[in-house]
């Protein structure tokens, strides 16, 4: 296998590089060993050699003490004895070096076994490494077959999405055009309805003149036969008087009853009848019938995973629009209580949610200084503004939608055209706003401030025409909502300490003071649109109904 081949290889190579460092040492020292060896030959010879002539000259000496002696023979001795006391050195020499080239040869038999520890050690974890890459690519090929496993599941999903978003594009075409029937059949029913008024009224007229007609006449032939009385006196003395309908502000708390766990952050009216939604921190938005004179629940909408900060109808009462502290926006139906889109896209708590004109455009203002408009047929994000601060609430200034009022946490109501990019238009007020609200002519806009201020703005000058304020009237919160009534007669707000002003709008005076209902803070107000009914929540999850009797 290519594995031991590349050990083998590597072997080698490293006998090849630890050898070729000590070869010429290796061969050093052989040398020197053959070298020690031939003195150590040469030095027993001239041992040998000296004894001899050491024993030759004592006869030689022995024999010229007794002869006279040989000169050239001493010579030669002394001679010999100096070449072997050279010798000698050398060998000792030779010696040490032999010792140093020993100690030398054991170093590096020691730093050898050390390099064939570390050695074995190394290929001890080359097998290592090789059982862990064996197991690496099975693991590697499993993901591989996992992965392959989940595209296709991942591209069945896709294909079932596809047909189902197709599937749920063509019935919301089809919703669409039912509703759009239905708004045209409504629109002739009122017609119709219409007609068959002024067809009955003028049936009534028909009816009073000829019965004014025949009561003149039997006035007239009264008046021949009765002095003192004229028949348009006797005439205006049998009408009935004027009536005259006053609207009055509802005074007299009707119905009170809990409608969360926790605060109530939002209520609305619904435009067609007598209903009423509420969202809370408890994640809900429910709505309550109180055409009866009691609250009846209608039901409960869920989806929200945080706390519901604004809820709106669309024109109809068919969508319920809640703005969510989970940094998204949801649309029920109410007629299932289902939950049809979720607008998610804000990084910050979405504080304001409105209809745009039709249902099928949203506005939405965040804490993330955001304004984000979404198209509920694509359920994307169209359009995107960049207020630069954290957006408390807003409305469409039209009915068609094209633009957008906001107010901000720095003070400013900012004016929107959706087809620009930048605000067209600021003012400045003396503090945070906390909600806006919009007549039904869409020329005045209201605002409530922090500074425990509600001003009406012309839409037309961009002039502030009217501020209120009273004594003990305080903003409760960031999120307060302040309305004007459906005539625009009057404004309300709830204050901090528990109670709801209503001023009157012509002349700035403070109407009403409805106290004692609510405990807490009263966060939001709203004004029944079919009937002279006035809603306010608090913090305490309690919802009051105030009402002229």
């Amino acid at each position: 296998m290519s594995w031991r081949d590349d050990i083998v290889a590597k072997i080698q190579n490293r006998n090849r590089e630890q050898v070729s460092s000590f070869e010429e040492l290796i061969v050093t020292h052989n040398r020197l060993f053959e070298n020690f060896l031939a003195l150590k030959s040469e030095n027993v010879q001239l041992s040998v050699l000296n004894e001899k002539l050491r024993v030759g000259s004592f006869e030689q000496s022995k024999a010229g003490s007794s002869g006279g002696g040989d000169a050239a023979f001493t010579e030669r001795i002394l001679t010999l004895e100096q070449k072997l006391l050279s010798q000698q050195e050398e060998l000792t020499e030779l010696h040490k070096r032999r010792g140093e080239n020993a100690q030398m040869l054991v170093d590096l038999n020691a730093t050898l076994q050390e390099k064939e520890k570390l050695l074995a050690s190394k290929d001890e974890s080359l097998l290592q490494n090789d059982k862990t890459i064996a197991s690496l690519r099975a693991e590697i090929e499993m993901y591989k077959k996992s992965r392959k496993e989940l595209e296709d599941m991942n591209q069945v999903l896709k294909d079932e999405y596809q047909a189902l978003h197709l599937a749920f594009t063509h019935l919301e075409e089809k919703l669409r055009k039912v509703q759009d029937e239905n708004r045209e059949m409504v629109e002739r029913l009122m017609k119709y309805k219409t007609k068959d008024a002024e067809k009955m009224n003028e049936e009534n007229e028909n009816f009073i003149r000829k019965k004014q007609i025949k009561l003149q006449k039997e006035l007239e032939d009264a008046a021949k036969d009765t002095l003192g009385f004229t028949p348009d006196n006797l005439f205006k003395d049998m009408l009935p008087p004027p009536i005259q309908a006053v609207a009055g502000v509802p005074t007299k708390p009707s119905i009170v009853f809990t409608a969360h766990n926790g605060e109530v952050n939002a209520i609305k009216f619904s435009p067609v009848d007598k209903v009423i939604a509420t969202g809370g921190a408890d994640r809900l938005v429910k709505l309550w019938d109180i055409s009866k004179g009691i609250q009846e629940s209608r039901g409960v909408m869920q989806g929200s995973n945080k706390g519901v900060m604004s809820v709106e109808y669309d024109t109809t009462g068919g969508l319920i629009l809640g703005a969510s502290n989970d940094h998204a926006s949801r649309v029920w139906t109410t007629s299932d209580m289902r939950l049809r889109h979720c607008l998610t896209g804000h990084s910050g708590k979405v504080l304001a949610a409105k209809f745009l004109g039709e249902a099928t455009k949203v506005a939405t203002g965040s804490h993330d200084r955001v304004l984000k408009i979404w198209d509920l047929r694509s359920r994307a994000c169209v359009e995107t503004k960049f207020a630069g601060s954290c957006c408390n609430d807003l409305v469409p200034a039209d009915s068609s939608g094209t633009t957008i009022i906001s107010g901000h946490f720095d003070k400013k109501i900012r004016f929107w055209d959706t087809r620009t990019e930048s605000a067209n238009k600021e003012i400045e007020v003396q503090g945070k706003v906390t909600s806006l609200d919009l007549s039904r002519d869409f020329k005045y806009l209201l605002a409530s401030v922090r500074d425990d201020t509600l001003k009406v703005i012309d839409l037309r000058t961009y002039q502030i025409l009217s501020t209120f304020s009273a004594d003990g009237f305080k903003v409760a919160c960031d999120y307060t909502r302040a309305v004007f009534n459906g005539d625009c007669n009057y404004v309300s707000c709830g204050s901090a300490e528990g109670a709801v002003y209503v001023w009157d709008v012509l002349s700035t005076k403070l109407e009403v003071v409805l106290p004692d209902a609510h405990k807490n803070a009263v966060t939001a107000v709203a004004w029944c649109p079919i009937t002279n009914y006035l809603a306010s929540v608090d913090r305490s999850g309690q919802v009051v109904i105030w009402a002229d009797t």
